[in-house]
């Protein structure tokens, strides 16, 4: 699906949505000044509204996730298809959901970029943007509001690592030799009780969870 994706917008952006007078490059008009975010501060800094927003959805995702019953239904059919189905959910449906959820909020991140930094469409607008939210999710332990502040670490990084290299002259490759190694941090303890075939801590202060109407009374 990714990769359809990407032909279809490599199809728009040399054909119908080319750039007027672009010789056939594959980028859009400019944005016109009325249909982009504004600026918080006057430049040269580029803070926009769009950063805002972002983490009012990261909120709301948050909220939806773990507060309501749509979001639980939709992690357990994530999480345990099986035990999703013995609780009469649908499966299928329920992963389609997920996949057309995530996507609209991959647009909305997409149409941000374009509307508050780039100002035009591109094949090149978003490279490496997909890897780095699924390092974002690992680092947060798949938790909206952790992604927050994964997600400012990692900008904090790239951003500074582009002044760093002009000023010391620093490759900025370290930048992404930092970033895996927190990653390796983080995977650790799981490939470690891999391959040395470690159990997990038991919790002897074990809850007890209500699944009533789950096929059976408790």
């Amino acid at each position: 699906m990714n990769y359809i994706a990407l032909r279809l917008v490599e199809y728009l952006l040399t054909g119908p949505m080319t750039k007027t007078g672009g010789g056939g490059m594959p980028i859009s008009n400019t944005i016109p000044q009325s249909a982009r975010i504004p600026l918080v501060f006057p430049r040269p800094l580029t803070l926009h509204w769009g950063f805002f927003l972002s983490i009012i959805v990261a909120i709301l995702v948050w909220f939806m996730l773990f507060k309501t019953t749509w979001g639980f239904n939709l992690q357990m059919a994530g999480a345990n298809r099986h035990a999703a189905k013995y609780a009469g959910l649908n499966i299928n449906l329920w992963i389609v959901l997920g996949m057309t959820f995530s996507g609209a909020l991959a647009g909305l991140c997409g149409s941000t970029q374009v509307l508050g930094v780039t100002y035009s469409m591109g094949l090149g607008v978003s490279s490496g943007y997909g890897f780095d939210a699924i390092a974002l999710a690992l680092l947060a332990n798949n938790n909206p509001l952790g992604c927050i502040l994964s997600a400012l670490l990692f900008g904090l990084l790239r951003t500074g690592s582009r002044n760093m290299m002009s000023n010391t002259g620093i490759p900025i490759d370290i930048v992404s030799i930092i970033q895996a190694f927190i990653l390796m941090f983080i995977a650790a303890p799981a490939i470690i009780r891999t391959v040395y075939r470690l159990k997990g801590k038991k919790d002897d202060n074990r809850t007890l969870v209500n699944v009533s109407g789950w096929g059976g009374d408790k």
